[in-house]
């Protein structure tokens, strides 16, 4: 009979297009509390966007889902986080493994309704029967890139200029298609989620607004708490208030005892933040 390990473990998942650097220094700063991390690259990431046209967003959940098992049968607590589109997928794979330990979804985009995004993006639905038009449509990644601080926006603006491969400069619409599957999946027995969930959202989130988080946290089953950030977009964990999403995360994995009170830590770590952006520099 093996022996489990006391360390937790954390499996972390990135969003559509995206890399570890979704996460800023997420799994850095829980490697130092003392956690086992894992990030594994979703089927399709990694290379190039044409890489991900005949990706089924099965095989996403298959990954990650094979991912958490492994670390189950190592450690006897195992966390989920996910980040945007990865939030959905470390909901989904929490739905069907029946997962107790504690689960923490950024930025998750149920629906695309942000401020952002043209007001027509619904007709993508009646143009997925044409396969031949949805493998060349792209849907650029374009400013102001989830991010609301002008300085770090600059830099993601200039790493997309000299090509670098921390983020897909476009999504096929193809690809859209296969988060919609997701999100239609997702919306079924939302209810049967019963562990302790952390949802953090931006108020000002360019891709999907409060809508998506409050339609999470009204139909989980279990104890949740949504935190809602008033001066980041879309990209929570490098933007402004990227410190205090960092604390809340940290704080919500290593407080002992029950989901609830770690909950509460997060909670406490929110009102800390809030009092001192409130106090006069």
């Amino acid at each position: 009979m093996s022996l489990l390990s006391d360390t937790p473990a954390v499996l972390l998942v990135h969003g559509l297009g995206g890399t570890e650097y979704d996460l800023g220094t997420l799994a850095r700063r829980l490697e130092e509390e003392g956690c086992v991390i894992s990030v594994p690259c979703l089927p399709g990431h990694g290379g190039q966007p044409s890489d991900l046209l005949e990706i089924r967003y099965e095989e996403w959940m298959d990954t990650v889902t094979t991912e958490y098992l492994a670390l189950r049968a190592r450690h006897r607590k195992v966390h989920l986080a996910g980040f945007c589109m990865g939030a959905l997928i470390a909901l989904e794979v929490a739905k069907r493994t029946g997962h107790q330990d504690r689960l923490l979804l950024l930025s998750p985009p149920v629906f695309l309704d942000g401020w952002a995004l043209p007001t027509l993006t619904w007709l993508r639905h009646y143009v997925y029967f044409c396969r031949r038009f949805t493998d060349h449509y792209r849907v650029d990644e374009a400013e102001p890139f989830g991010i609301k601080n002008a300085r770090i926006r600059g830099l993601i603006r200039k790493r997309f200029a000299r090509g670098d491969r921390f983020h897909y400069p476009y999504i096929p619409l193809t690809t859209i298609r296969q988060v919609d599957r997701l999100r239609s999946a997702l919306k079924r027995n939302l209810h049967t989620v019963t562990c302790p969930t952390l949802i953090i959202h931006a108020e000002e989130d360019e891709i999907t607004s409060l809508k998506s988080a409050r339609y999470i946290a009204r139909r989980l089953g279990g104890p949740s708490q949504l935190i809602i950030l008033n001066d980041s977009y879309h990209m929570i964990l490098i933007d402004n208030e990227r410190e205090v999403v960092m604390k809340m995360s940290i704080d919500f994995f290593q407080t002992p005892a029950t989901g609830e009170a770690a909950l509460a830590a997060a909670r406490e770590s929110a009102a800390d933040w809030q009092l001192q952006q409130a106090q006069p520099a």
